[in-house]
């Protein structure tokens, strides 16, 4: 198969894989493939509601078109599979979509195809677990009929200066001339260029590592918060007192969600312990990164009870649901896990964030965010997601919502030290 030949099948159109389909499509005939009938429909009508992508950019798509049709699919040669891979309930990796995914292609997969898997797994999942789908539901065989290769996605949600063709992109294929390639598919459309890596399973470990240091570092910040804390002394100067030598890592603490960086570290524990190792390092960070909703909750009680305010039944205003500041995506937001760990004391909890889709939030969570704020309402405000909205506001405007003696808790270091009364 040459580069000019390929025509592109995109499954799953959320903010890794409508992305890549617009940009494809500028080169290569493109469809892009999902099961949310409302959301191809949205699409069609030009608009991306992720935000990913402007309205003016999808007019500006090249040859693309989207459906929710299987058979739509079926004169294309390469699938590019973008669904998410999220934890179960006992936070172990859910394949399911990915298993979905390739069930879907395997309906039309033709000798010569080649799928691409850019969700991110642990090393091995695609040869071990999709691989097995594709084979069993096509009749064609692997590497003979049917070839594979595997690209980690890198979207950054709600970044507009580090998108996808900003992005080097690592690639790889299940033999040389597939990773040949989709190499140079991928080097169309990603002007920060591309790596190569020798096989699929190092670039599934390189993407699953890239979020699991990151989980680390962050963690070991949340741990020196609490620390500083418990010695009364402020972390965010702490830092920036550290930050002054040139190696100092700036990570800051924080709630640590999202599809990414929340979930990924629980793919490479659940193959490591499999493998028989024991990830300590890994598992700790997690557990103190989960653990961070919790405890601003219970430090929030603390110093009402310290101040002789009370709790039960006191209203609270928790500013910001998303998992990032400035987009609105608000998979695995740990943000709920104050909002919960807050109604455990029996508090009013009021959320407010301009960025949310309130059905989605109620949806997903069981909650329906406020869409007016109120002044003198509050005991206490949890300033929880860094959104600009936010910062415009001032600390002055956001101490008009507390009463007299209310609380601002900020955990993202929105405003100046002085106007806040607990910070992480």
């Amino acid at each position: 198969m040459q580069l000019e030949q390929l025509n592109i099948a995109v499954i799953g159109l959320g903010y890794v894989g409508l992305p890549l389909a617009v940009e494809l499509s500028k080169h290569f005939k493109t469809i892009g493939f999902d099961i949310n009938t409302q959301r191809v429909e949205q699409l069609n009508g030009g608009h991306d509601s992720t935000l990913e992508v402007s309205d003016e950019e999808m007019a500006a798509a090249g040859e693309l078109s989207f459906s929710t049709d299987v058979n739509a699919m079926a004169d294309c040669n390469v699938y590019i599979v973008t669904v998410p891979t999220p934890i179960d309930g006992h936070k172990n990796p859910d394949l399911n979509p990915l298993r979905k995914a390739s069930e879907t292609v395997a309906q039309v997969l033709a000798k010569g195809d080649i799928v691409v898997y850019e969700s991110t797994v642990y090393p091995g999942a695609t040869e071990e677990v999709c691989v097995p789908v594709l084979e069993r539901d096509s009749g064609l065989r692997f590497n003979h009929d049917f070839f594979a290769a595997y690209s980690p996605e890198r979207i950054n949600p709600g970044d507009k200066v580090n998108r996808l063709p900003n992005i080097r992109k690592i690639t790889s294929g299940s033999t040389p001339e597939v990773a040949d390639l989709i190499d140079a598919m991928y080097g169309k459309i990603i002007i920060a260029g591309t790596y190569k890596a020798s096989s699929i399973k190092v670039a599934e470990a390189a993407k699953v590592i890239e979020n699991t240091q990151r989980d680390v570092n962050i963690a070991l910040v949340n741990e020196l918060a609490l620390i500083f804390n418990a010695l009364d002394i402020d972390t965010e100067e702490v830092l920036l007192a550290a930050g002054s030598k040139w190696n100092f890592l700036p990570f800051r603490p924080g709630l640590v969600g999202g599809h990414c960086i929340g979930i990924d570290p629980y793919y490479l524990s659940h193959k490591a312990q499999a493998a028989g190792y024991i990830p300590d390092i890994i598992i700790a960070s997690r557990r103190i990164n989960d653990g961070m909703g919790g405890y601003v909750a219970d430090t929030l009680v603390k110093e009402m009870l310290r101040k002789g305010a009370a709790v039960a039944q006191s209203n609270v205003l928790v500013m910001g649901f998303t998992f990032k500041e400035n987009c609105p995506d608000v998979r695995n937001s740990r943000v709920y896990d104050v909002v919960k760990g807050l109604e455990d004391f029996h508090f009013n909890v009021d959320v407010y964030d301009p960025w949310v889709d309130h059905d989605e939030v109620e949806t997903e969570y069981g909650l329906r965010p406020v869409s007016e704020l109120k002044n003198g309402h509050y005991s206490a405000v949890v300033l929880a997601v860094a959104h600009e909205q936010f910062s415009e506001m001032g600390g002055e405007k956001i101490r008009e919502l507390c009463t007299k003696e209310g609380l601002i808790y900020d955990l993202k270091y929105v405003l100046p030290q002085d106007i806040s009364d607990l910070r992480l």
